[in-house]
């Protein structure tokens, strides 16, 4: 799922070539990202477009050759002139008088002729790893290797047109592996294949052959002309372009230049946070407005920032007992919560204040529910393939933490903040608590040798910025105690996680939204919801996503069967704020809510529960000394290993196979559980608090 879906779209024609391009935002000033190589399309400026669109109105284009451009054969058609053609006549299209103009490689230079040949149209330019002509390419990419011929080229001998048409994907994959030469780098070399697929090795071969008749002086000629403020940004170790190219080009045109150490060729893909921290900046001192004055600490009280994961409605319920706990200590604590529905209703009914910010947040929830199948969820792969949301989120949130001048931020697994901090610990403006329930991505064993490749990878990543940058987090705490720790290791050659983990985590305990011992007796709360007496009340819930459509509809077949053996059963289905109760076809008997939001209270008085395999929704469960079915969702690695492993240790509830459980089966587990339940181990009461007197030495 994308960050941002385009405001509007169109098209312009030049002699016969249709260009597509896209409009995101409709900010007062005007940014447009010009095309790099047509090896890859406009959707390589995927981690930028989504953020800058919320203060731009940002145009963007398919280059001649990819995504959803014509593919001419003519190969003057791909001379940078006409790259600079198309650019002008999308600006007249889209009645834009002027913009700043933003380019990776071959855009780069697009953007310099366009500054040269009509500067009246350019407020500000950014080249990236930018083609400079007046400079020598890399040796390997030179005229004579691009026509060549070898008969079995390796490494950048397949940089030439005879192997682009006839290996050309197997040249994306070694050029690619250059162009990201960072570790750690796969799902953007995932991402720039997937765009290559739309491209072709005879567009390569043309475009190698295009004679350029443009309007345009000697390069060195039409740099010069460049009036506008400029900034090149180039990696240290990019193997596509020389960084010397944007040296010179920042020496000619008088701009700024900065070189990136350890960097390859793609920086704005690679290196997000940094790459469009630093553009925002440039374009904020040339063509923007100076920042807000900001109030002294001083003068106000201690304030925090807390982010809360929208992945389930029991992360709110936690961070809010948390929330509670720390303002008895700091009665003067001011809570600003940036958070995506449905966490927003349900802070909202607690009278918890929303950053405005949380508006602007592109929706995580709905990212994991058009990943998920038929109870079915790869929690891993949805969150890989959420980058694209998680660092729109990131800058969201970058923007909020510099303008509030928080004295504390409080993150509950919010993985860009732990992620960007960590890989750019200049933007931390604050202390900061990081909260999780496990620690290690882990691969599902049917999924083969791939993802067990990738979890590993990302996990080393993670080891690798704590052990490197340990200063980053003040405070990290798990959910949890040692025990809690799954008895594996993160991968191959790395450590161990119950050796690792405590090593680097502090240890809250269990957190409760609120203990269900002080909820009062069972009889109590039965009688305040109005159970009646003797009847068996079963409690269906499956959490705060839409996920859970299949089970419901699952579970619902099962209860004329349970009731058939338990004419006392009363089934009560919470379907969670993104499910319609409307939906689904209730058999008699059965109720349906779309919210509840005193549910915890309400597991701790039913007889019964069928759930999902979240962790928080289970261990209230547990707390309470509930029976209960629980159903993990295929694929999701935490739910089958994490969590599955927690609730054998306090012998709570029963693990139910989705794909074994037919409605018979799922009705007889309730039968059995009603007439036998368990004894569960006692579940700490002190966590909120323990977490709160943690987080309290950093205010």
């Amino acid at each position: 799922m994308r960050a941002a879906t385009p405001t509007s779209e169109g098209m312009i024609v030049r002699d016969g070539v249709t260009v597509h391009y896209a409009i995101h935002g409709d900010g007062p000033r005007t940014l447009m990202f010009l095309p790099a190589w047509p090896i890859v399309h406009s959707r390589v400026y995927k981690a930028q477009i989504p953020y800058f669109a919320d203060h731009f109105r940002v145009i963007s284009f398919d280059p001649r050759g990819n995504g959803l451009s014509d593919r001419p054969e003519d190969p003057d058609a791909y001379a940078p002139s006409q790259n600079v053609a198309d650019a002008l006549a999308i600006l007249d299209a889209t009645d834009t008088a002027k913009a700043s103009l933003i380019g990776l490689s071959l855009g780069g230079l697009y953007a310099a002729l366009i500054a040269a040949h009509a500067p009246e149209r350019v407020t500000a330019l950014v080249g990236c790893g930018a083609v400079v002509p007046f400079v020598p390419p890399h040796p390997h990419k030179s005229v004579d290797v691009v026509r060549a011929t070898p008969e079995a080229p390796e490494g950048w001998d397949k940089f030439n047109a005879r192997y682009w048409q006839t290996d050309y994907a197997d040249f994306c994959a070694f050029f690619f592996s250059r162009m990201f030469c960072e570790p750690h780098s796969t799902k953007q070399i995932e991402d720039a294949l997937s765009w290559a697929a739309d491209g072709s090795g005879e567009v390569l071969a043309r475009m190698s052959l295009a004679e350029d008749r443009g309007p345009y002086p000697a390069p060195e000629e039409a740099y010069g002309r460049i009036r506008c403020p400029s900034l090149w940004v180039h990696g240290e170790r990019d193997e596509v372009t020389p960084w010397q190219m944007s040296e010179a080009a920042a020496r000619v045109t008088g701009g700024e230049f900065q070189l990136w150490a350890g960097v390859g060729h793609g920086a704005n893909a690679r290196y997000p946070a940094r790459f469009k921290t630093l553009v925002r900046a440039f374009l904020d001192r040339h063509t923007g407005t100076p920042p807000p004055v900001k109030r002294t600490r001083s003068q106000r009280p201690k304030r925090a920032l807390y982010l809360s994961s929208p992945i389930g409605l029991g992360h709110a319920r936690r961070d809010l007992a948390v929330t509670r706990e720390l303002r008895i200590l700091h009665p003067e604590l001011e809570v600003h919560w940036l958070a995506q529905d449905p966490v927003t209703r349900f802070l909202s009914a607690n009278d918890e204040v929303l950053h405005p910010a949380s508006a602007r947040l592109a929706n995580e929830s709905a990212h994991i529910e058009a990943e998920a199948g038929e109870h079915d969820l790869n929690a891993f792969q949805a969150i890989r393939n959420m980058d694209e949301i998680l660092i729109k989120n990131f800058m969201v949130f970058q923007e909020a933490v510099e303008d509030g001048d928080y004295d504390l931020v409080i993150a509950d697994e919010a993985w860009d903040v732990d992620h960007y901090w960590h890989e750019h610990p200049d933007l931390k403006r604050a202390p900061v608590a990081w909260f999780t329930d496990f620690v290690g991505w882990v691969p599902i064993p049917e999924n083969g040798a791939r993802e067990a490749f990738l979890t590993a990878d990302y996990n080393a990543e993670m080891i690798g910025h704590v052990e490197a940058k340990p200063g980053v987090r003040d405070r990290a705490i798990f959910v949890g105690g040692p025990e809690d720790i799954i008895p594996m290791s993160f991968g191959p050659d790395l450590p161990q996680m119950r050796d690792w983990v405590p090593a680097h985590y502090d240890f809250s305990g269990y957190i409760i939204g609120q203990h269900p011992a002080s909820f009062g007796s069972r009889a109590e709360l039965r009688e305040r919801f109005g159970y009646r007496e003797g009847e068996k009340v079963c409690i269906v819930t499956v959490g705060g996503s839409g996920v859970g459509a299949s089970l419901i509809r699952r579970i619902l077949n099962a209860y004329p069967i349970a009731r058939a053996r338990i004419p006392e059963l009363r089934m009560i289905v919470v379907t969670g704020p993104r499910l319609n109760p409307a939906a689904f076809k209730l058999p008699k008997g059965v109720e349906a809510r779309a919210f509840v939001p005193d549910l915890d209270r309400h597991l701790a008085a039913c007889d019964l529960a069928l759930v999902q395999g979240g962790l928080t929704t289970t261990m209230e469960l547990t707390a309470a000394g509930t029976p209960f079915l629980y159903f993990p969702l295929k694929n999701h690695f935490e739910q089958n290993f994490h969590v599955a492993q927690r609730l054998d240790r306090y012998n709570a509830g029963r693990r139910m196979i989705y794909d074994q459980s037919d409605p018979e089966r799922i009705a007889q587990a309730m039968v059995e559980e009603l007439a036998a339940p368990r004894v569960m181990r006692p579940v700490e009461a002190d966590g909120a608090r323990r977490a709160a007197n943690m987080l309290s030495d950093l205010l």
